[in-house]
């Protein structure tokens, strides 16, 4: 299992850093991003306690741990800046929390993001196929969730990312210790989207390259 979003007691989770990374590692996840919410107000302050831990996690070579963030309800006009400033302040993977159906998140937020240099656009609700095809375009993965309410648009999702190109990814959105999932359970979330067997390989293989990329590790299987 390779996991791109989740969150320690840094933001809204019920974990610190290490038990997460331990809980993790025991339901046999090999990579894990947490991605604590952040906006202007504390994004100096989250990224460099997450780049410090993570530093630490990884000397244990159990499993690799990137620090990373999820921009939370951050309007599209200061959306540049928050990016920005969470890559400045270190971390290898930028999150934009993206326009879910079940949270009141600002209009214009997926497409403000999709701009971006941003690597995942989470739970990204009623999608158009033209904010898909801008993904593809540059990159971006879009996220299946397996989170209560964000994953009521995962079959729309799936979809138009199939029908432009862009690439998938599926993670838990965790926040609480049985939010965190087994590759088997991971597997049904999204063959539950729609896909068939070898879409969901896909899936997995898509994430793997893309922890190698942001955290410069060894390869993973």
């Amino acid at each position: 299992m390779i996991d791109l979003h989740t969150h320690s007691f840094l933001s809204d989770g019920a974990l610190i850093p290490s038990e997460l990374v331990r809980r993790a590692r025991v339901k046999g996840y090999r990579a894990i991003a947490i991605t604590d919410h952040v906006d202007a107000s504390n994004v100096e302050v989250i990224v460099p306690q997450l780049v410090h831990v993570c530093q630490r996690l990884n000397e244990q070579g159990k499993i690799v741990v990137i620090p990373g963030v999820e921009v939370t309800h951050v309007g599209p006009r200061e959306l540049p800046a928050v990016v920005g400033s969470a890559r400045a302040a270190g971390a290898q993977l930028v999150v934009v929390h993206g326009e879910t159906t079940v949270e009141p998140v600002a209009p214009g937020t997926n497409r403000a993001a999709l701009k971006l240099e941003i690597d995942v656009l989470a739970h990204p609700g009623l999608i158009t196929r033209e904010e898909a095809a801008l993904a593809a375009r540059r990159g971006i993965a879009l996220e299946l969730s397996a989170r209560r309410g964000h994953s009521l648009s995962n079959g729309h999702v799936a979809r138009m990312a199939l029908e432009t190109g862009a690439t998938l990814v599926l993670n838990t959105d965790s926040h609480e210790p049985e939010d965190l999932l087994t590759l088997a359970q991971a597997r049904g979330v999204a063959l539950g989207a729609g896909l068939k067997p070898v879409q969901v390989d896909r899936i997995y293989a898509s994430a793997r390259r893309l922890v190698e990329r942001v955290s410069g590790c060894r390869k993973i299987s």
